[in-house]
């Protein structure tokens, strides 16, 4: 589908998705547990990807008409599936699902589509094969396809930290319901930490002790996953929320704006974006109590934004400096080249059609927001979620029309993005190719 945004201005109430990345840990978490039933959870492209492998472990998950997930688990043992395991786009379900195979008594096979089979999973098959499991990847390169063979023992295992901090979420995960538990120590300084923070929270609410040490983490053995009262409530997804929080700063109806509901605080790195654009000039209110964020238009000025906790946010961010004045510079980003694309060079490549001037190197990319002058164009989605939606907010504020291909990939993360849109008050047409 390809979806032509023609320059809008904004205003109304919006709500969060719910997390993408909690929806995961909690899909996986209830596996894990005899099961539970898991309130407000995402239904997208990558979150169904988990929900089937847990089907394939033994275990079970009904979606009910309200969105409620009501999931029969495996009891932290799954069993050898009776299938290859497909993760489509999903790299959070690939590891996290890579490491409970490894607890497995027999053999699974795990693969993905174009995009996931070129990313790194090298670090992990390493961290599993040192604890006894088997593990390799098909074509010797560290990239998926993958078999795992189990059953995993636990033990202490060295990774590093600056490649995805999923490996460790993964390890932590499956680590529980070994006999010996695992600890991690971290070869190199983690990034992306805060998403090991949501880990660690999830884990908590499931009823499951795991800790940072002086070294990494750790996780004992023989633990059982158990939310109280049987269930978990997914917060809303911070990621998602930079959308129209972005929306709001660039093209806010004049004296409206956007407010965005179910912004509860919570263990996301990437509630980040609320400071960011308040720094980058636009009013905004955050109320923590009661989750709502109201955001207004004003004149942006650049900044240096360091997004090594938070890498799903530079899509959003380069946008934001494509319409600010002076420069935008993102750093540490080397670790964003290693997501559904690599989103430096996409965001450089994309911003560039539409006539935006940036610089790229291997670990930042400035965005030169006072030399640029926005020019609607076609431009490609990238097969990625992000690259999509960060896009579509260019297009608010371009000249002319803006046409994104392959827009229909949002449901990834953000089934219903270009509905919000349309409600706030953007004029859009799609066009499906028939």
């Amino acid at each position: 589908m390809n979806v032509t945004i023609t320059p809008s201005s904004v205003a109304g109430t919006a709500r969060a998705p719910p997390s993408k990345s909690y929806t995961h840990r909690a899909i996986l978490a209830a596996g894990y547990a005899d099961g539970a039933t898991v309130r407000d959870a995402l239904w997208s492209a990558d979150t169904q990807a988990t929900a089937r492998a847990v089907e394939l472990f033994g275990g079970d998950v009904d979606r009910a008409a309200d969105g409620t997930l009501a999931v029969d688990g495996f009891g932290g043992r799954p069993d050898v599936p009776a299938d290859v395991i497909d993760c489509a786009n999903s790299g959070t379900t690939m590891r996290l699902v890579t490491a409970a195979a490894a607890l497995a008594d027999g053999i699974t096979v795990l693969t993905g589509d174009e995009s996931l089979r070129s990313r790194p999973q090298g670090p992990l098959l390493e961290a599993l094969s040192a604890l006894d499991a088997e593990a390799e990847s098909t074509r010797g390169n560290g990239q998926a396809p993958l078999v795992v063979t189990g059953p995993l023992a636990g033990g202490e295992v060295s990774i590093p930290g600056d490649v995805s901090s999923q490996y460790i979420t993964a390890l932590l995960m499956a680590g529980a319901v070994t006999d010996e538990g695992i600890e991690i120590d971290l070869e190199t300084e983690l990034k992306s930490a805060p998403y090991v923070d949501i880990t660690l929270e999830v884990l908590a609410d499931f009823g499951v002790e795991a800790r940072q040490t002086e070294t990494g983490f750790a996780v004992d053995g023989g633990q059982s996953y158990a939310p109280a009262d049987g269930e978990y409530a997914v917060p809303g997804d911070f990621s998602s929320i930079s959308y129209p929080l972005a929306a709001g700063a660039i093209a806010g109806r004049d004296g409206d704006g956007v407010r965005i509901e179910g912004a509860h605080p919570s263990a996301q790195g990437d509630s980040a974006i609320v400071d960011i654009v308040e720094r980058m000039g636009a009013d905004v209110d955050w109320n923590r109590d009661e989750g709502t964020i109201d955001v207004s238009t004003a004149p942006l000025s650049g900044i240096e934004v360091d997004v090594e906790d938070t890498p799903d946010l530079l899509p959003t961010i380069a946008t934001l400096g494509a319409v600010a004045d002076g420069e935008t510079k993102i750093t540490n980003a080397e670790h964003v080249r290693y997501k559904e694309t690599d989103r430096v060079s996409a965001m450089a490549e994309e911003l560039g059609k539409l006539g935006v001037e940036t610089t790229e190197e291997q670990d930042s990319l400035t965005v030169h927001g006072g030399d640029s002058v926005l020019e609607g164009a076609t431009v490609s989605g990238c097969d990625d979620h992000r690259i999509i939606m960060a896009l579509a907010l260019a297009g608010l504020a371009a000249d002319g029309e803006t046409t994104i291909e392959g827009a229909d990939h949002v449901d990834v993360s953000f089934p219903g993005f270009f509905g919000v849109l349309e409600k706030l008050g953007v004029a859009l047409e799609r066009d499906d190719g028939r």
